[in-house]
C-alpha cells in the first residue's frame, strides 16, 4: 500500500508541474505509443487446498513492464503489454519461495475525450501468464502422502480503468488500475487467482 501511495503522489506532483506546459489534442487515429510502467500487484490464494495445514498465497509485490499501443481511431486502440512481477509464495510452513510471474496481454482500449490533455480510458483483454518458482512447494495435502508442486503456465484476463495526462504533444503520464484473473500458476491443486494491479507509467506517442 505504501508503494501505491508513493506512485499516486508522484503522478499528482508530475501532473501539477506540467500544467504550465502547453499541449494540444493527443490521441489521434493512426498514432502509436510506447511506454514503461511500475506499480504494485496484489496477490491471492495460490491453491484451493491446504498444504501442511496452511493455504499458500501469492504475495503483494512490485510489478513493472513495457507497453505498445496503436490507435485505430481517435477513441479505439489496441495495446500490447509485457509485465514482470518478482513476487513470492507466502503462507507456507517453511520459508517463503520466490516466484517470478511474467504476463503478456493484448487489450482493446477505449479513450474518452481524446482531444484533450486529460484522457480517461477503459480497457479489457486476454493474455498469457508464466510462473517460475525458485523451488517446488513440498508437503502433505489433507493428511495424505507427500506432494511436490511445481510452477505452471496459463491464460490471464484483465480489465481496468485509467487516465493519461499529456505533458507535451508526445509525452504523457499515466495512472492505471486493473483487475487480473490468472487461470493458474502451479501444476497441482491449483486455483484461479483474482488479483489487482495499480501502476504509474510514462508514454511517448508518435
Amino acid at each position: 500500500m505504501l508503494t501505491t501511495k508513493r506512485l499516486i503522489g508522484l503522478a499528482t506532483a508530475g501532473a501539477l508541474a506540467a500544467t504550465a506546459v502547453p499541449a494540444m489534442a493527443q490521441v489521434t487515429a493512426g498514432s502509436q505509443e510506447v511506454g514503461a510502467y511500475v506499480g504494485e500487484a496484489f496477490g491471492d490464494d495460490l491453491s484451493d487446498r491446504k498444504i501442511n495445514g496452511r493455504t499458500p498465497e501469492l504475495d503483494d509485490d512490485l510489478t513493472y513492464g513495457l507497453r505498445y499501443g496503436y490507435h485505430f481511431t481517435d477513441a479505439w486502440g489496441l495495446e500490447l503489454s509485457l509485465g514482470q512481477t518478482n513476487t513470492s509464495v507466502t503462507g507456507l510452513s517453511t520459508s517463503d519461495i520466490d516466484l517470478d510471474l511474467t504476463t503478456f496481454d493484448v487489450d482493446a482500449v477505449y479513450h474518452f475525450n481524446p482531444s484533450s490533455r486529460f484522457v480517461p480510458y477503459v480497457l479489457a483483454g486476454i493474455g498469457y501468464a508464466s510462473a517460475d518458482l525458485d523451488r517446488p512447494i513440498t508437503g502433505t495435502v489433507n493428511g495424505g502422502g507427500p506432494v511436490r508442486i511445481k510452477d505452471d503456465n496459463g491464460f490471464t484476463l484483465n480489465a481496468g480503468v485509467g487516465a493519461k495526462y499529456f505533458i507535451t504533444d508526445n509525452v504523457s503520464l499515466r495512472l492505471d488500475a486493473r483487475y487480473r484473473y490468472l487461470d493458474k500458476v502451479i501444476d497441482r491443486y491449483d486455483d484461479s487467482l483474482n488479483t489487482f494491479e495499480t501502476t504509474f507509467g510514462v508514454g511517448f506517442q508518435f
